[in-house]
């Protein structure tokens, strides 16, 4: 195939071994991890956790990243899309509340694929940076039920240097726009549990609380109340080569983060806020194939 899934837009060739592409990805899934998780939101992973399931891969190599070892490094297993729909399978075997594609932007026309004959009894959730193009979004639209994008940025100087990518701002835009068209107003069942809608995070980064407020303004306007989620996330830990970016060597103080509180809560915007605990490297999951070369039949 030749590849035009993201905004990069780099029509490199993926085929089904290798990928010359931004992404560095061939064109059928490369998985890292497959398993229950608990460290999502609440409604997400509610009691017995998320089905989630990490892509290797990025189309957006966020310096702080701090899965690099699949973003960067690209580790994991290759799978065809008959295996992916028994990992999903057997992740709702195991009690999953949905289904959680992490970091799927890049393998997005495999998700449609898998999920054009197959209804999973769970809600799917599409769980990226936000940095996906609406066109590609559209041919997912009945597909996914519950979006999880970031919104990192507000300002390219700041997604340039963290992400080499000044067009962020104006693409996750028009992207949550597309995912809150696509779903509607967050819908919960009587067990307290997203079912669907839209729920945009916002890691807050050392030195970037104005960047923090800008995104929360934003949401404020753009939405009424009560049509989407918001999550406030301070897990940030320095992590990687940041010596480009040695602003982020740091960890976030903790009135980085109470001012950050004090403004979502003065704007009334629904959702959650992190707690700071958070901030440590055993809440990042092992990535070591788990559930992927290992899952039950």
């Amino acid at each position: 195939m030749v590849c035009r899934l993201c905004p990069r837009n780099c029509g490199a060739e993926r085929t089904q071994t290798s990928g010359s592409g931004y992404c560095r990805m061939p064109q059928i899934p490369v998985l890292a991890r497959a398993a229950l998780h608990h460290w999502e939101e609440p409604p997400v992973s509610g009691k017995r956790g998320s089905g989630t399931i990490f892509f290797s891969g990025c189309s957006l190599g966020c310096v702080f990243c701090q899965n690099e070892k699949i973003s960067h490094q690209d580790f994991g297993r290759a799978v065809a899309l008959d295996r992916l729909r028994e990992i999903c399978q057997c992740l709702i075997r195991q009690g999953a509340h949905n289904l959680n594609f992490v970091n799927p932007t890049h393998f997005a026309h495999g998700i449609a694929a898998l999920l054009e004959d197959w209804r999973p009894p769970v809600p799917v959730v599409w769980n990226s940076g936000g940095y996906d193009k609406v066109d590609t979004l559209r041919k997912l639209e009945g597909k996914v039920d519950i979006y999880l994008p970031d919104l990192k940025y507000l300002e390219q100087d700041t997604a340039r240097r963290y992400s080499a990518a000044p067009d962020y701002p104006e693409i996750a835009q028009a992207a949550i726009r597309e995912m809150v068209r696509q779903t509607g107003p967050c819908r919960f069942g009587e067990d307290g549990l997203l079912v669907s809608g839209t729920m945009i995070r916002h890691l807050i980064l050392p030195g970037q609380v104005n960047q923090a407020k800008a995104v929360m303004d934003w949401i404020a306007r753009e939405f009424e109340p009560g049509t989407v989620l918001f999550s406030l996330m301070s897990q940030y830990t320095p992590w990687g080569d940041l010596s480009a970016c040695p602003e982020l060597d740091r960890r976030l103080h903790a009135g980085e983060m109470r001012t950050a509180q004090m403004y979502l809560e003065n704007l009334g915007l629904a959702g959650f806020t992190q707690e700071r605990t958070s901030a440590r490297e055993e809440y990042t999951p092992p990535f070591d194939l788990t559930g992927v070369e290992d899952f039950p039949v």
